[in-house]
């Protein structure tokens, strides 16, 4: 697996591990960018962040709404079974046992 590949799918795992722990499993864009950054030390660009929430919504993880202020995104039943690995996604990490 290339570098590039295994960051993509660490970035999306951590993704859908910070809506499930969010109120309600929503959260806004930068709210969200800021814990990648912060927590993850994920730095990506508003545009590589949609590719994710959009290439995650495909899969139906999660649900976005694109009002004019940002992306507000919210965590599917099928999203909070891959953050806990209790399913499995190509293409998003898999969390590592006790984390």
């Amino acid at each position: 697996m290339k570098y590039d590949d295994y960051e993509t799918e660490g970035r999306r795992l951590a993704i859908l591990r910070i809506l499930s722990r969010r109120t309600e499993y929503t959260t806004n864009e930068y709210s969200l960018s800021d814990e990648l950054k912060g927590a993850y030390a994920h730095i990506v660009s508003k545009d590589r962040l949609h590719g994710d929430l959009a290439w995650l919504e495909e899969q139906g993880l999660v649900i976005t709404q694109q009002p004019r202020a940002g992306w507000i995104v919210t965590l599917t039943a099928r999203g909070g079974d891959v953050a806990s690995g209790t399913a499995q996604v190509p293409g998003v990490a898999r969390p590592r046992p006790g984390v």
